[in-house]
Order: structure tokens, then sequence, then C-alpha cells
């Protein structure tokens, strides 16, 4: 097995060390033995040592009540350090001649690969400068660290960092030593887990410090650096205003099943929106208010600001007195209901031309080294955040709609909305959409539900078009969706274009897209109130957990090569919008191998993503970082764009038809048929336990009921904490297996050596059953599940082992990511600290069952942090 990096290993053990230095200050050195017996005890089982077994399952069950949470927030603490250590690592300085990270180089040699395809310099150039990346950034109700220890964790990165120089003195060594130990101490000493669940405006204050601390730095050195590697490649630069990456939310918009997000919180998030932007960018100005005291100016620039010794000041000094205006409109505007004075922002314009005139002016004059400096930066932010650092999307569940519409055509004496066949509904929503006269009168009183739909269309109507992304309706099944939302923005006064857009989900809703969509273009109307591309949003996480992900995955290849079909035969442009999250069970995965397995014609130019909320911080967390994984997305979109996969032969659809069939039967038949599923995932795994902790601002499920009733993230949380993963795998060991039986293993061979897609979900697969594991699952159900559920547990396990066999039986491997010794020992050193967290987990979960516990007791508080650390451990959790 590979070694850690020795300077990985070094991090760690000095992190760790400084954690243990901590714990005894506080709790003893005898406590600290404990907790070093206890991860000597499982390094030792998983070494297969009994006798290490038991070591460790002995001092865990004579901890008393009061020992219980340090022991779980000390495995917590140092998984989180490792984290940092690694992401640190990812980031470090290079010695000389040392081999750059793959993400940093990955531009310049996918720019020599397309040149050596034939593409000319001038249209490389111009498809580069017109990439619209936009990455969507949604809460988590997963994602348990609060925002004081995220903070503290940066810091300690910034410590590494500090310390990663050969030529520091003894002094300066010991200083970056006593300052990782006060940041440590610090985190020992604040409380992990927030008390009470977080509102939808807190969640998008977290939203807007990952810009803040992270992206607002990382975007200005990408682009610097990209357009470096563009010139080099091509001898031509990125247009100023170019943005080929930007940034939206869900975060204060999503009200799909969030009773908490309102239409006041959508004019809240908004308003602080404009409030940090305009505060960034005044840090900014005045920073380059400072620094460009140069004479010289250009005609351009002195017509603008008349007779002055400091030309460029004076321009800035105009345009940071409109952001102070703004800044303080907006701050007063969160109290009560104020119209914009005439001073305020409203058009991105206003904010890049200022600063685009003391751009040209420094060059035409002969300083372009000044007006490369700060003050493109500054540009290249207002390209890419504007005056509202990224758009709000609004989400909404079509139900909401259909009921709303059934009450007001109830009103008006028509009948019952719902009640209408498809035919009925479109004729009267292509009528009502052509109608010039308002639909409904002013005294119109309507229900509670039916006014928030309502309120939430006028703060749409009402907010400015650069600061709203789209309206995303879920589960979306038919045309009249999306004519309804037109319909009730209309109805709310939108007099300009908005993106309404369809979100299929479950398997059959996928199946259905195409025709959907084709419906709709060839709608009367339609097209003239389209005004861009047609976007369609996938559902990953609703599919997966409706059918498996070996049938969702295969439902959504589908879905976009119809979708791709169809808008070419219209002659619309189409954009879609991938609902993917963090794991392989909600569609996740590396970013760039998953861009460059779509289908072809499907990335054209164009990718929407959604980025969830603990994926947020491990991918965009820290500037450096940032770069790496923004680097990877503009290499896989214009790759995907240029050199777009094959199309998959004829065999290959075939059996994948065969693997999705005989995938969703499996997974269908334990979830849904099994008649003891329920109880045992519920007695199992930690879900009921989830639903009471203050994960985040939305509700665990959409209704009573089943695991049909449960959201798809808490549905794969809750498996992932007792290592099952079952979500990620279950139907795949039936699918694989079907086919290597049928004598088909040389064409899954050859599919997993030719077509991306196919490729793709095999290493998803195999990284996501490497990190399950039977042995931990099974301590779960010794330890909560009935006797008379226990052997639906151990069937769960064999076919776990299946899954495993098959994927082997595939690579060709006797160990799975035996092609990856890295990953594999970077698991194995993480299992050391896991293993005691889920240990503890079980008895906290059967002692807080057996009493019934109150949420904010040590237990259920020592519960949570079992949580977090399995999480912590695990990167990938929801």
């Amino acid at each position: 097995m590979a070694e850690i990096d020795a300077r990985l290993r070094e991090d760690v053990h000095q992190l760790g060390e400084l954690l243990g230095d901590t714990i005894k200050v506080q709790h003893g050195a005898a406590f600290l033995d404990k907790i070093e017996r206890i991860r000597k005890g499982a390094k030792a089982s998983r070494r297969g040592s009994t006798e290490g077994a038991e070591q460790l399952s002995a001092t865990l069950n004579q901890l008393a009540d009061d020992e219980l949470l340090p022991v779980a927030r000390a495995f917590n603490q140092f998984l989180n350090l490792a984290n940092i250590a690694e992401q640190y690592h990812r980031v470090r300085r290079r010695a000389p001649g040392e081999a750059q990270p793959f993400e940093d180089s990955i531009l310049a040699e996918l720019l020599q690969r397309l040149a050596s395809h034939g593409h000319k310099g001038e249209a490389l150039a111009r498809q580069f400068g017109r990439l619209d990346i936009e990455l969507v950034l949604t809460a988590h109700p997963t994602e348990v660290a609060r925002r004081t220890l995220i903070q503290k964790y940066d810091a300690m990165a910034e410590q590494l960092a500090a310390g990663d120089h050969s030529d520091l003195s003894t002094a300066e060594r010991e200083q970056v030593k006593q300052r990782l130990q006060r940041l440590i101490a610090e985190a020992w000493h604040t409380e992990e887990i927030r008390r009470s669940r977080p509102s939808p405006v807190d969640e998008a204050k977290w939203g807007f410090a990952v810009i803040e601390h992270s992206l607002w730095h990382a975007i200005p050195n990408v682009l610097r650096k990209a357009d470096q590697v563009l010139h080099s490649a091509t001898g031509l630069h990125l247009p100023l205003d170019a943005a080929p990456i930007r940034f939206a939310s869900w975060m204060g918009g999503d009200r799909d099943g969030n009773p908490n997000v309102t239409a006041s919180v959508t004019r809240e998030v908004l308003l602080l929106a404009r409030w940090m932007a305009a505060d960034l960018y005044l840090r900014d100005i005045d920073q380059l208010a400072a620094e460009l005291s140069m004479q010289q100016a250009s005609p351009a620039l002195l017509a603008r600001v008349g007779e002055s010794a400091e030309p460029y000041r004076s321009l800035l000094k105009q345009l940071r007195e409109r952001l102070r205006a703004t800044r303080s409109w907006a701050q007063a505007a969160l109290h009560e209901d104020l119209p914009p004075p005439a001073a305020v922002l409203q058009n991105n314009r206003e904010l890049f031309e200022p600063l685009q005139c003391c751009y040209q002016s420094l060059h035409d004059c002969g300083m372009g080294v000044i007006a490369d400096g700060p003050l493109l930066d500054c540009l290249r932010r207002a390209a890419t955040f504007g005056l509202f650092l990224g758009r709000l999307d609004v989400r909404q569940d079509a139900s909401r709609h259909a009921a709303a519409m059934s009450e007001i055509t109830d009103y008006l004496g028509l009948g019952r909305y719902t009640e209408w066949d498809e035919e009925t509904r479109l004729a009267f929503l292509q009528k009502e959409l052509d109608n010039r006269r308002p639909l409904l009168p002013g005294h119109f009183k309507p229900s509670g539900e039916t006014e928030e739909v309502l309120a939430t269309c006028r703060e749409v109507a009402r907010a400015p078009a650069a600061s709203l992304g789209s309206y995303v309706i879920s589960m979306a099944g038919a045309a009249s969706d999306v004519l309804a939302v037109q319909l009730l923005l209309k109805e709310a006064g939108l007099q300009r274009p908005m993106r309404v857009v369809p979100l299929f989900e479950t398997l059959a809703d996928l199946d259905n897209a195409g025709p959907v969509i084709r419906q709709l273009l060839a709608l009367h109307g339609y097209r003239a109130r389209l005004h861009g591309p047609q976007e369609v949003m996938i559902g990953y996480s609703d599919s997966a957990k409706d059918a498996g992900t070996t049938a969702a995955a295969w439902a959504q290849y589908r879905a976009q090569e119809t979708l791709v079909q169809v808008c070419s035969e219209q002659d619309v442009e189409l954009l879609l919008f991938h609902g993917r999250g963090g794991t392989v069970g909600r569609g996740g995965g590396p970013a760039h191998a998953a861009i460059l397995s779509q289908p072809p014609g499907s990335v054209a130019g164009r990718f929407r993503t959604t980025e969830q909320g603990e994926m947020i911080r491990f991918k965009f967390g820290l500037p450096d970082i940032a770069e790496q994984n923004l680097n990877l997305y503009l290499a896989a979109v214009l790759e995907a764009t240029l050199l777009p996969p094959p199309s998959p032969e004829p065999a290959w659809r075939e059996l994948m038809d065969k693997l999705a069939s005989d995938g969703v039967k499996a997974y269908r038949a334990v979830v849904r048929e099994h008649p003891q599923f329920v109880d045992y995932f519920r007695q199992a795994t930690p879900e009921q336990e989830l639903g009471r902790l203050p994960l985040g601002s939305r509700p665990a499920k959409r209704r009573e009921g089943g695991v049909e009733s449960l959201r798809a993230i808490p549905w794969i949380f809750a498996w992932t904490q007792t290592r099952l993963m079952l979500p990620a795998w279950l139907g795949w060991e039936a699918a694989l297996n079907n086919a290597l039986q049928r004598g088909e293993g040389e064409l899954l061979g050859q599919m997993r050596a030719g077509w991306p897609f196919f490729r793709t979900r095999i290493d998803m697969l195999e990284m996501v059953l490497t990190k399950a594991d039977e042995s931990i699952a099974s301590l779960y159900d010794e330890r909560l599940v009935e006797p008379s559920l226990q052997p639906l547990g151990v069937h769960l396990r064999g076919l776990l082992s299946q899954a495993v066999a098959a994927v082997l039986g595939l690579t060709g491997q006797s160990q799975l990511l035996a092609h990856s010794p890295e990953t594999l020992e970077s698991i194995s050193v993480r299992n050391t600290y896991l293993d005691p967290l889920h240990l503890l987990q079980a008895e906290l979960l059967a002692r807080a069952r057996q009493r019934d516990n109150q949420a904010d007791s040590p237990l259920e508080q020592a519960l949570l942090v079992s949580v977090a650390g399995i999480a912590a451990g695990l990167r990938n959790t929801g």
C-alpha cells in the first residue's frame, strides 16, 4: 500500500499532537491515555487483531456518561484536522522541479490538445470567452459545522501555509506552532454543533461568507491565469467583461417543502446580497483610490471628471459615493419598504463602465502594468458577481402552483383546475397568457398558501432582473406546469422574460421530459416568451431514490439525449441544469469526470449545476482550493463542448437497457416491496434522530409517511452514517451479476473502456463501495435492530458483497481502488478514527432510544458530534 506523502503525514501528526495537548490540559493525562487506547484498539482491529477489537469494545463500553461527549469530540476534531491537512496538502508550495497539481496545468494541456485536433486559435479564444458556467450554491440539511468553527479551520490552514517554508528561523517556526496550538484550543473549547436550526437567512449569510472569504479572491486569480494560458496558446486575451464562471444561489429562494422560506425571506436575502456586494466593492474601490494617484489620463476619462489633478481618484470617488448610497439604502430597506434613491446602482454597467474607463485610460497612457493589477481584478469581479453577488433562483413544487390555480379558477366560477385534463389546462393558460386584462379582481382574498405563492411572484416581479436566475418547478411533469407559473408571474406584474424551468425528477418524469419540452416549444406564443435558451433541470436525488442509481443514471442520460435532439429540431438553444449532490446516490462524484461523461451535444458551452452545502466548503471554502476546482470546471466544459464524447454503440445501449431494468427491479424489490424494510431502516440507522437534530432550515420530510416521504438527502445521509451506503449501490449488484452470468463480461469491459458515461458510473460505484463497510453496518444491527429484523440486515450486507465482487470482476482487480493506493491509504488512516465514532454512535443511539432523550442533553449532543465526525471523515455524506 502506498505511503501518504511524508509532509502530509507530518502535518496530520503535528495537528493531532497539539489536539492531544489541548485535551490533556482540560481532562488530564488519564483521559488522554483512554483516547489513545481507543485509537490503538481501532487500528489493531482494522489489521485483524481480535485482541485489538476486544480492547476497543471494552474501553468504549466502560465509558461513563460524562465521558461520551468528550470522547466523541476528540475523534470528531481529529477528523476535521485531518481534512484541513489534506486540503492544504493539495495546494501546498511545490519544491523546484516537483510536479504541479493536475488542476493547475489542466487548462494549458487542454488548449494544446484542442489545437492538435485542428481548433484554430481565434475560434478557441472566442469559445473560451463565451463559456457560460453557473454554479448554484444550495443550503444543506446535513451541514452541521458552525460558521465560527469553519473560520477557525481556515485559519489553521493559513498557519500550515505559513510554516511551509524551509528558511524559517527556529523562532518563526515556534510562533507558527503557538498560533496553531491556540487555534486548536479555541476550536476544542467551542461547541461544534449549533443549538437551534439555522434560518433560511442564516443559510444565505453562510453562502455570502463563502463568496466573501474565498470566491471573491479566487475568481480574479483563476481568470488571470486562464487569460495567461489562453494568450500563450492563441495570442489572444479574454475580453474584459468575460465571465465564464458565475454563481447563483438557492439559499432564501428554495421554498420546495420548506415553509420557512417565504416571500419576505426572499426579499430580505436579495437585499442582503446587494448590501454585501456594495460593501465588498467599496473595499476594492478604497484600495484603488489609494493606489491610482496618477495624473495623466485619456480624453475619455477627463471628459467624465473635468479638470482634476487626480482624474482616476475623482472618477473612483464618484463610484464610491454611489456604492455607499447603495449599501445604505439596502440596509434601510431591510426594515421598511423604501424606493431606491437615484444614486443607488441599478445596472451592472453603472459599476463596470467607470472601472473600464480607468483601465482603458491607463493602457492608452502607457501604464498598462498598473491597469493589469488590482484594477483588472476588480473588473473581473464586477463581470462575475455584478451588483448582486449571484442570481437567486426561486423553486417551488408544481402541486403548489396547481393548488393556487385551482383556487383561482374555482373563485372565477370556471371549475377546479386540478380536476381538468392537460388539454383543458393548456387551453385556459394560453388564453389567459394572451389576454391583456388581469386574471383576478383586486378584491380577491386567497387562502394563506395561495397568497404565499402570489406574494412570491410579486417579489419576483419587483426585483431587478439581474438579481434573479430561474424559477424552478419541482416535480414537473407536464407543459401546463410551466405555463401555470408564467401566468402567475404575469398576474403579479412581471413584464420581462424569466426562465421558468421544469425539474424532471422521477424515473417516469425523466422518460417524459423530451415529449413535454417538444409540446411546450410547439405551443402558440411560448417561443415568443422564451427569450434565450430553454432551460431544463435534471433531478439526480429523487430519481435515484425512486429507482436506484443504475436505472436513474441511464434515465438521466437518455433524457438529456432526447432534449438535445428536440431543441436541435426546434432550433432552440438548450441549457441543462444538473441537480447534483455530494454523493454518488445524488449524482455526486468528481465534477470533471461527470461533465465529460455527459451525452454528446448536451454541454454546448453552457453548464449549470448545484453545489451542495458541505461540498461547497470542501471545494470552495479556501481560495486556493476554489481555484483548483474552478479550473476543473473551465477545462471540463470547454473539452465537452469542443471534444464531446462519442455516442454509445447500439450494443452498449441494449446492454445498458438491461442493466437499468435489472437494477430498478432489484432496488424496488428491497426498498418498496420488502415488508420489513421501513422498520429495519428506522431501527438500523439514525434516520429518526437526524429528523430531530438542528441540521438545516428545511424539514427532513415532505410529509408523514414511509421512505417515499423522506427527502433524498436525509435518506442517503442515514445510510452513510452506518457505512452500508445502500442508496448508492443497491441494484448494481443484480445488474452486473446478471450481465456477467449472461456472458456479457467482455461487452461490459468494452463499455468501460470506450464510453465515458459507463466508466464514470463504475468509478463512482467503486469509490462508494470502498467506503462502505459490512462489519461497521453489522455493529449497528447488533446494538439497535430487533432480532426479527436482523436477517434483512444480513441479506443487505450479502448484496453489498455481491456488488463488490461484481465490480472487482469487471475491473480485474484483487482489491477495490487498487489502482489508487494513495486514496486507499487515506481511507485506511481515517478508519482508525471513524471506527470508534461508529461504535460510539451505535451505543449513543441505543441509550437515547431507551431514555427518550431531550434535544439539548449531553447524550444528544454527543450523538450530534458523532454524526458530524462521521460526516467529516467520509467527506461526501449528503
